[in-house]
């Protein structure tokens, strides 16, 4: 065997590896996307997180926020009396009452109030889809765009090359769509941790001095759904690339990965950057 023909088996034996690598990720993880994606009231549906928001009654984290509600008034009263003896002006009795029922109303409704919330999110979302899918008569969606991208990348042929520009470009959708699974994960459990802490976030909007509290996780929850909207959106961007410009899809899928620092530009909130959350807390850990 000669030194071309080794080179030769050298290639082919590495471009079945990466199509064998690619055809599963295909057929296994990006299936996922879509249920890490498009979120709606079925994240609420763990006997965990039923029992600790109370939805079948009081349990779990809502006792605790009543409590402090109850430590809330208690310091309210301490705090009236005392500010009245040494003539300081204090929040009126009647408006502070009022304020305390409105959000024990609020922080005791939590599950139901987040069950209304993700269910109206999924809605707006789902109908983005059905404006792009009735437009351009396929399906909104990351398993249709993998499909798409298959076809569009690798049209030639049935065979993957790693070493030509279209297995460089097959590299970087799927390394994309691999961070974008990444993202979408990290992104479901925040919003499942943004929704616990939710009772906690309600008392912090009671008094002045804590109310930042509040308004940081009301910015922070906002951000990471509002981005359930924005995805279908670029999907529908993407569908429509003519001429098969093979650039465009990957410009397409590098978008899909930065539209929550966009959002994050506009309305503030929480990042979804996995590789620089993993730099971070390797530069944190060499310190």
């Amino acid at each position: 065997m000669n030194q071309a023909e080794i080179v030769s088996t050298i290639i082919q034996t590495i471009n079945a590896i990466f199509s064998n690598i690619f055809s599963s990720i295909d057929n296994s993880i990006y299936s996922n996307l879509d249920n890490l994606a498009f979120i709606n009231s079925n994240i609420l549906n763990n006997s965990s997180i039923e029992r600790l928001l109370g939805a079948s009654g009081k349990s779990g984290l809502i006792y605790l926020a009543d409590a402090m509600l109850v430590a809330i008034l208690l310091f309210y009263v301490v705090r009236y009396y005392y500010f009245n003896a040494i003539d300081i002006t204090v929040e009126k009795p009647r408006q502070f009452i009022f304020k305390l029922l409105i959000f024990a109303f609020i922080i005791n409704s939590s599950y139901f109030i987040f069950e209304q919330i993700l269910s109206l999110n999924y809605t707006l979302s789902t109908a983005i889809q059905d404006v792009g899918k009735s437009v351009l008569n396929t399906d909104i969606s990351f398993s249709q765009l993998i499909v798409t991208l298959n076809k569009k990348v690798i049209a030639e042929s049935n065979e993957l090359n790693i070493f030509s520009l279209d297995g460089i470009i097959k590299s970087f959708v799927s390394i994309g769509l691999i961070n974008l699974l990444l993202a979408y994960s990290l992104r479901y459990i925040l919003v499942q941790v943004l929704i616990l802490f939710a009772p906690f976030a309600f008392l912090s909007a009671i008094n002045g001095s804590t109310s930042w509290i509040f308004k940081s996780w009301a910015k922070s929850l906002f951000s990471v759904l509002i981005l359930q909207i924005f995805v279908p959106i670029v999907i529908i961007v993407i569908f429509c690339i003519e001429n098969d410009n093979k650039i465009l899809y990957v410009g397409g899928i590098y978008a899909l990965t930065k539209i929550n620092d966009y959002i994050r530009e506009m309305f503030g909130g929480l990042g979804l950057n996995v590789s620089s959350n993993i730099s971070n807390m390797l530069s944190i850990l060499k310190k």
